[in-house]
């Protein structure tokens, strides 16, 4: 009874730890989201345009590595 307990309070750990994550990664896609439609906004777009790339490709990043989270939460 106390292993399965045990069992069920680490099962419960890990869910939340990779809930936080997916949240956390969430959440730094809408910050780059912002951070993006400023850029896009503002007058000096050529000079960003290193920026836009280094925004885009960090939003994929964070979206492969919640695809990944929501599949360890599916097992």
């Amino acid at each position: 009874m106390t292993d399965e307990k045990d069992e069920l309070i680490e099962a419960q750990k890990q869910v939340i730890g990779i809930l936080f994550e997916i949240i956390k990664r969430l959440q730094a896609n809408n910050d780059l989201d912002d951070e993006y439609f400023q850029i896009i906004a503002s007058k000096n777009k050529m000079s960003q345009n290193k920026r836009l790339e280094e925004i885009l490709k960090e939003r994929t990043e964070n979206a492969k590595i919640v695809t990944r989270l929501l599949k360890q939460l599916e097992t």
